[in-house]
């Protein structure tokens, strides 16, 4: 997504000339020097204590499902989005729970990662040369026996648009465990799976269901001919079949609990999800240092509810290593739509951070 921003940013500057440049200059600053991204690559599991000091004794089998469609619209790459997996993999093998990983084909997954995005744990997992050859080797939802598991966790990505509404194995999946009193729970896109999946008693999965997944608003800002590319959009299609649609601050963390069916608005819901998900499963989750792009997400989320005064205070009273890369994201998407104070505001932040680190 930051891509796209920094994209447009740099049309206007194209069309305003040096005041902009100026401007893009100095927001450029605010962002972490290029050894700080070139470090994180080099992350290690064993670099990372959550993830190898107690873990509990085993408590089950959580089933990952990722997309196998790797193009959309006019050949466009896609596929399943690499840190909705990697993080919520990490939640459930921290608190216990093995994790296997499936796909509607199976064999080895498309993926799509953007570098922007990720953190410690994101490179982590990547390094992680067991965990590349378990995701190389999906297994086939056709395999897939759903008394097996505790839950199951539907990775987002756009490609779960295209493969996952219509298939059977995913039907039966969701309604085996659902109907079993186990964990239904999907992320960004992966709530596309819940699309058309009914009930024994003949209701729709969805039906009065309390909903969260990847808003119209967040999906046509990004893709504005979505509706051309995609079978839906997915906000429409979950109402369409009876959802009550939850939708949170547009890209910041939105989770949504109705029963055992758990559901995120988008990448930045993840962590959250998947430590719900563990707690619903009747465990407390495991002590976990909040990620950098966890503590921008909450400092963007009090701006929201509370104002710059409140962020302000905030991170002059808790200086933590804040994700500066999605500060600057949020201020730039507010210039985009006009909203100049907001966008200023959220710069101030930014350079307050880079001044504090």
């Amino acid at each position: 997504m930051l891509k796209k921003i920094i994209f447009t940013l740099i049309t206007l500057v194209i069309l305003t000339g040096s005041l902009a440049y100026g401007a893009k200059s100095w927001i450029k600053s605010l962002l972490p020097e290029k050894a700080h991204f070139l470090a994180l690559k080099e992350s290690q599991v064993s670099d990372l204590p959550y993830l190898t000091d107690n873990i509990p004794a085993p408590r089950g089998k959580i089933l990952a499902v990722v997309t196998n469609v790797d193009k959309m619209g006019e050949n466009k790459a896609t596929g399943y989005e690499h840190t909705e997996l990697a993080r919520a993999y990490w939640v459930f093998i921290a608190n216990g729970f093995s994790v296997d990983i499936a796909s509607p084909q199976g064999g080895k997954p498309p993926v799509v990662i953007d570098g922007e995005d990720m953190g410690a744990y994101d490179y982590a997992f990547l390094n992680d040369k067991a965990i590349q050859q378990q995701v190389a080797n999906s297994i086939p939802l056709a395999n897939i026996n759903p008394d097996d598991y505790e839950a199951v966790y539907f990775v987002g990505g756009k490609g779960t648009m295209f493969d996952f509404p219509n298939n059977p194995h995913i039907h039966n999946i969701a309604k085996t465990l659902y109907q079993n009193n186990k964990v239904v729970s999907a992320v960004c896109h992966g709530p596309a799976a819940l699309v058309n999946v009914k009930l024994d008693n003949g209701e729709m999965l969805l039906s009065n269901k309390n909903v969260s997944a990847f808003t119209n608003e967040e999906e046509l800002f990004l893709i504005p001919d979505a509706k051309q590319i995609f079978p839906f959009l997915l906000q429409d299609k979950l109402i369409s079949q009876g959802a009550q649609f939850q939708a949170g601050i547009t890209y910041l963390e939105k989770v949504t609990q109705d029963g055992k069916l758990i559901t995120g608005q988008n990448p930045w819901s993840v962590w959250a999800l998947a430590e719900l998900v563990v707690s619903e499963l009747g465990y407390e989750p495991k002590a976990r240092q909040r990620t950098p792009e966890e503590y921008a997400i909450a400092l963007l989320l009090t701006y929201e509810e509370h104002g710059f005064a409140a962020a302000n205070k905030e991170l002059k009273a808790q200086p933590k290593a804040y994700q500066r890369v999605l500060i600057v994201m949020h201020a730039i998407l507010a210039f985009m739509q006009f909203d100049i104070n907001k966008g200023i505001d959220i710069l101030s932040l930014a350079n307050q951070l880079k001044q504090l680190s």
